[in-house]
């Protein structure tokens, strides 16, 4: 029965990969998705595509894998230490996208599924992904919008579903260090088993098939925005909050790398440029400011909304 889930999530993977470098590459006009397949000594691959240079995605990747072994690492048995020593196989998709313009949000989503297997035992399953926005000059209404598309997508599911996956979306990407959120956030979650494979499995797919509406009217919105050079220095200093969070925080970095995974797909997500300035701090009353006041922490976004 394991196996049978498998395949299915596998198919359904590989047809989401399809879709969203398709979405993508249209929105783009410029630029395609170049594929590069790769197999893992230890069992597994996949196959990684990244679009450069384009008229709005200046580097971006979504990439498929699935990868098996005799042991789960660590990062996935830090928090489930009764899984260690177990066999494993685990498949997903995960996706960056780093706009050339500032104004245009930095996006970054996964859903993946993951079997446990154990001999003697009931193989153990379960789900995880979100996405999330890491807006530069961010726009209250597209963040609102995201948020909605997130909320809609997690509402067939129970109401509490959207608050919960939020509020561990603010939580996960969160750089203890700074003491501030990568972005605005979107939905998180993991551990995914209760109700059943076909109810979570659903849900997987409710998430995953929800990322294009809930991205690219916000770049449409802002593609042709016009930015200055001092617009662009400040997207390349916070492009380093993102590698910063990617290297030291994300459990799916350390999983990729820990399990032996191709190491020029999992650093796909890092952005093709980025900056370092001691002692940065905005300019008072200036947007960059505003974005560290008002956008860099948690929000009930929907609710004030309604106010």
């Amino acid at each position: 029965m394991a196996h049978a889930h498998l395949d299915e999530v596998k198919h359904y993977l590989l047809d989401l990969q399809d879709r969203l470098c398709q979405a993508l590459a249209a929105e783009d006009g410029q630029a395609d998705f170049c594929e590069d397949s790769w197999t893992r000594e230890e069992g597994g691959g996949g196959r990684s595509r990244v679009i450069e240079n384009g008229a709005v995605f200046e580097k971006g990747g979504v990439n498929f894998s699935h990868v098996y072994g005799a042991q789960l690492p660590p990062s996935a048995t830090a928090a489930r230490p009764e899984l260690t020593g177990r066999s494993f196989h685990a498949v997903g998709v995960s996706w960056v996208l780093h706009p050339r313009n500032p104004h245009v949000p930095t996006s970054h989503g996964n859903v993946r599924f993951f079997i446990a297997e154990k001999a003697g035992e009931t193989p153990v399953w379960w789900f995880g992904g979100g996405y999330d926005l890491t807006p530069f000059y961010p726009v209250l209404d597209d963040v609102r919008h995201w948020h909605r598309v997130a909320r809609d997508a997690c509402a067939p599911f129970g109401d509490d579903v959207y608050p919960r996956y939020k509020a561990w979306c603010d939580d996960y990407f969160y750089l203890k260090h700074r003491d501030e959120t990568r972005g605005v956030g979107g939905l998180f979650f993991d551990d995914l088993n209760e109700g059943g494979f076909e109810h979570c499995f659903a849900f997987q797919r409710a998430v995953g098939d929800s990322f294009i509406e809930a991205y690219v009217p916000i770049v449409q919105r802002r593609r042709g925005d016009e930015y200055s050079q001092q617009q662009r220095d400040f997207q390349l200093y916070r492009r380093g909050r993102y590698v910063e969070f990617n290297l030291v925080w994300d459990r799916g970095t350390l999983f990729g790398l820990q399990s032996g995974g191709r190491t020029e797909s999992i650093l796909m997500s890092l952005p093709p440029l980025a900056a370092w300035e001691y002692g940065y701090t905005p300019a008072p009353g200036s947007p960059e400011e505003a974005l560290y006041r008002d956008y860099l922490r948690p929000r009930d976004w929907l609710g004030e909304e309604a106010l």
